[in-house]
């Protein structure tokens, strides 16, 4: 088994105020803060260096409920200023350096855009680049090493709960995964007209792009408990029809992004337009969800 080692340390002691996050032997560096505590950040010398950066916010309208802006610059703490006067939707930033500060301004650019493109392809958040520029060419050895740099990315961030690049594709394609990927489940309805896949991915429940789907939930409640809970699968499935990770085909409804859940039975739900136990529901050729997941358990 190889694992990964990541430091983190809470500057100012607290878990929602400044941090910094490194993965043992990588030279990168990512400073996390809320946008109350920029002015310290812009006090550490990671503001005076080249890299990348995240500004994100909660945003109810987003998908996932979260907006994102992906930046580059020759010095952070310049264009954090710069954002601070003209970009109000942001509540939190992450800024990526490298220890070494041999991040130069091509490989700054370079990462920039295959981040853009990662989270485009990852379909988490509502991106706020007006623009998603081409991918600058690199001497290979460079871009060898700005796609291991990457791969380290897509570990470490969704530990700090940044969850814009993370994929199941990302999983799948890193050299350096060694997570034992799940089977592939299936949900079938032949009254719904539902037949869905779905993978265990990193933790997360994830219907697979192209599951044949519901149109619209129908699930309706007596006890007040359970009516709270259906209009909440419902507004739930309404949103992922407007943000486009469901499209609506007539009679039925087609996943055009993977879409990853926190259990599957609100998967399920969302698929059958009813309440479901996905411990149950979701079967593969070796049997239940719920089987799978007990498999080591004596």
């Amino acid at each position: 088994m190889s694992g990964k080692q990541i430091k983190l340390f809470l500057v100012d002691g607290t878990p929602g105020g400044l941090s910094t996050a490194e993965i043992t032997n990588w030279t990168g560096h990512i400073l996390t803060a809320p946008r109350s505590d920029v002015g310290e950040l812009l006090r550490r010398p990671e503001a005076s260096r080249t890299g990348v950066y995240f500004l994100l916010g909660d945003d109810e309208s987003a998908v996932g409920d979260v907006r994102c802006y992906v930046g580059e610059a020759d010095v952070i703490g310049d264009r954090l200023k710069y954002h601070l006067r003209e970009k109000d939707f942001w509540d939190r930033v992450a800024v990526v350096t490298s220890k070494d500060t041999n991040l130069t301004k091509s490989h700054v650019r370079y990462l920039e855009s295959r981040l853009i493109s990662l989270a485009q392809q990852a379909g988490r958040s509502t991106l706020d680049n007006g623009t998603a520029p081409a991918t600058p060419p690199l001497p290979e050895a460079d871009e060898s090493d700005m796609d291991y740099f990457l791969q380290q990315l897509q570990i470490v961030l969704p530990v700090l709960n940044i969850n814009v690049i993370r994929s199941r594709q990302a999983h799948e394609s890193s050299e350096i995964s060694h997570a034992t990927p799940s089977p592939i489940f299936e949900l079938v309805s032949q009254r719904a007209g539902v037949r869905a896949t779905a993978q265990q991915v990193d933790g997360e429940f994830t219907v697979l792009e192209g599951s044949v789907v519901v149109p619209r939930w129908r699930g309706k409640g007596i006890a007040e408990s359970t009516i709270k809970a259906y209009a909440a699968y419902r507004a739930q499935h309404e949103k992922l029809v407007a943000n486009g990770a469901i499209l609506v085909e007539g009679a039925s409804a087609r996943v055009a992004r993977d879409i990853p859940f926190p259990s599957p039975s609100t998967a399920g739900a969302i698929c059958l337009g009813r309440a479901c136990n996905g411990r149950v529901e979701w079967v593969s050729g070796a049997g239940t969800f719920g089987a799978w997941e007990s498999r080591d358990v004596s």
